[in-house]
């Protein structure tokens, strides 16, 4: 693989990289190192690139597996980024939104990490079931579960958080 191909086949899909790496590490200092250490190892393995059918699942499975080991190694911090603008009317709504996107971030952040992971491939990243299966190396039907699940775990985190919010709304009325 030369250089132009690597730029079209690899370097495009640096975005895509960085959002799963940072829907995993929750970090952008790791997951932008993670995005820089995958890109450096391919590059150095690009003449064995030729042989991969799919590069797009390849490169997101690397990623993820990058990020995992980065996990069990302890690399990262576990913050949570905060500095996510939100395009809002008015600045009440705006805090609102932001406060309500970091709460259901945060509610996502407590689902099993397969659950969290194809929750965010298929629903953020909108990726096809066929391509999250290849990536997790799961049937079609294991990552529709997974994803059901996921679903309703946070349908329900979200439901019963409502309800915590309308007995104290109620009790100060």
């Amino acid at each position: 693989m030369n250089v132009r191909q690597f730029q079209y086949q690899i370097l495009c899909l640096s975005d895509k990289s960085y959002r799963m790496a940072l829907s995993i590490l929750k970090d952008e200092s790791s997951a932008k190192d993670a995005l820089q250490e995958l890109m450096m190892r391919l590059w150095e393995k690009r003449e064995q690139l030729d042989a991969i059918a799919n590069y797009q699942a390849f490169v997101l499975t690397s990623m993820r597996n990058l990020c995992l080991d980065m996990i069990r190694k302890s690399i990262h911090t576990h913050e949570i980024p905060d500095d996510t603008e939100y395009n809002a009317p008015n600045p009440h709504q705006q805090t609102e939104q932001a406060d309500m996107i970091n709460h259901i971030g945060s509610m996502i952040d407590t689902l099993p990490e397969m659950q969290r992971t194809i929750l965010r491939m298929k629903d953020v990243e909108e990726m096809e079931l066929e391509e999250i299966a290849r990536i997790m190396s799961m049937t079609e039907n294991a990552v529709t579960v997974n994803l059901s699940r996921a679903r309703k775990k946070l349908r329900d985190m979200i439901i019963n958080n409502r309800k915590k919010e309308n007995k104290v709304y109620e009790r100060y009325r």
